[in-house]
């Protein structure tokens, strides 16, 4: 059954009214359970690096410094590779990166504890989760009608913040005890290895079988394309700057906040994990409420107002209120949960960027991708540059200062004709741009 027909023969279902596409269904659950493994260690693999090997914190860094710029390459990768191999293709690599190289890190390097294999290898397998989850990202856009792609993308979210932090580390709660971070480590692996499997073997929608560049699209040519189009399409460009301002604050703040709570407003350690905790349980569900909400009152409204200038005062409030109110857990709770819920309004994003570049839509979802590798990076380097001379104060405004200016940019974020007309019919960037992707002369 062709990918038109399967969503013809779905129309008028549940998961079609909540916007799921029923042929990618149990490419949803299989990236739940593949981020539910990938989270298993979030809460403690730096210590667990140095404690088997590393010897100290700043040289746990470095491996984990390793991983972080395998995973923003491997995030921009997932795009162009997607465009050019297809997206099931990259999956499959991905999935195979992750296993082997967590085998080499678990058994030649933690258990040997040796620290330059660790390093190799902890930094090969962050190539690993971005070329699996993002390259389904990639397929779900180019399979989703366009007129409910904000809700796909929410669920795309809902799944991959789910496994990631939330239920991985609930999943290492319980096994630590019972069989120690090791254990654990080789429990997640089994768990990473069992979702793909279901992802790969469940999902048999055809658009992701093939490449989605044309035929005259060489290998050089297309990751050219993934880059090029940063200037030959600004509107992507100011969507990867505004997809970089979404999370740089809050990877910042995962700096700045522990020693905040704890130190200046008096909760424990306790306390500030439970506080993170029911913060991102509240994005994960506003992810999906958001995508869904997107898709009527449209992609950059949403972005614009619940997302930057709800980040803007969400982030202020985080920080302040907290400070005014010295002492009370429970209001630091709820600015936190209206932070969480802020966050989630940056979720259509996903469905805008490939839209405002229909004929390369792999380039679109490549810089978007870099873009969410990137804030890993900027958050804390602003902390590390201001912190000194402005303090934690300063930090937070110039967070809030970033999240207004990515209210204005999305005014440049509008619709080409194209997608447009696509929403219009009902139909899927793929089908209705194909014929405009052909190679640059």
């Amino acid at each position: 059954m062709s990918s038109t027909a399967a969503r013809t023969a779905s129309t008028g279902t549940v998961w079609n009214r909540v916007g799921i596409p029923r042929p990618l269904l149990f490419g949803f659950i299989g990236v739940l359970i593949f981020m539910i493994g990938d989270g298993v260690e979030s809460g403690f693999i730096a210590p667990f690096i140095e404690g088997h090997g590393a010897g100290s914190e700043v040289r746990a860094s470095y491996v984990i410094t390793a991983y972080g710029v395998a995973v923003m390459l491997a995030s921009w990768l997932s795009g162009a590779l997607s465009e050019l191999w297809g997206p099931r293709r990259v999956m499959q690599l991905g999935l195979t990166v992750w296993i082997v190289f967590d085998v080499l890190f678990l058994s030649l390097g933690a258990a040997q504890h040796n620290f330059a294999l660790m390093l190799v290898f902890y930094g090969l397998r962050g190539f690993g989760y971005p070329l699996f989850a993002f390259s389904f990202l990639v397929w779900i856009t180019a399979t989703a009608p366009v007129a409910r792609l904000g809700a796909a993308v929410g669920w795309f979210y809902f799944a991959f913040t789910g496994g990631l932090p939330t239920l991985g580390s609930l999943t290492a709660s319980v096994t630590n005890p019972l069989l120690g971070k090791f254990g654990t480590l080789w429990i997640a692996l089994a768990v990473i290895a069992f979702g793909g499997a279901f992802c790969l073997l469940g999902v048999r929608e055809r658009t992701g079988y093939a490449r989605l560049a044309p035929p005259g699209v060489k290998p050089v040519q297309s990751l050219a394309r993934s880059l090029s189009i940063a200037w030959t399409n600004p509107r992507v460009a100011v969507g990867c700057v505004v997809r970089i301002i979404n999370t740089a604050p809050q990877f910042g703040l995962w700096v700045i906040l522990p020693a905040f709570f704890t130190d200046e407003m008096g909760f424990t350690d306790g306390d500030w994990l439970r506080l993170l905790s029911i913060m991102f349980a509240t994005n994960i569900f506003f992810n999906l409420l958001f995508g869904l909400v997107s898709d009527r009152i449209g992609w950059r409204t949403t972005i614009r107002w619940f997302g930057a200038v709800g980040c803007a005062l969400s982030v202020l409030a985080l920080y302040f209120v907290p400070k005014l109110l010295t002492g009370n857990y429970w209001i630091a709770v709820g600015v936190g949960m209206v932070y969480g819920a802020t966050l989630a309004g940056f979720v259509p994003i996903s469905a805008l960027m490939p839209s405002l570049a229909p004929g390369n839509k792999g380039g679109a979802m490549a810089l978007l991708n870099l873009g969410a590798g990137g804030a890993a990076f900027v958050g804390p380097a602003i902390v590390s540059v201001f912190l000194g001379p402005l303090g934690r104060d300063g930090v937070v405004l110039i967070f809030a200062g970033l999240y207004v200016v990515a209210a204005g940019l999305t005014l440049f974020l509008k619709l080409p004709k194209e997608s447009e007309e696509a929403i219009a019919q009902g139909k899927t960037l793929h089908e209705t741009t194909e014929p405009l992707a052909a190679p640059a002369t």
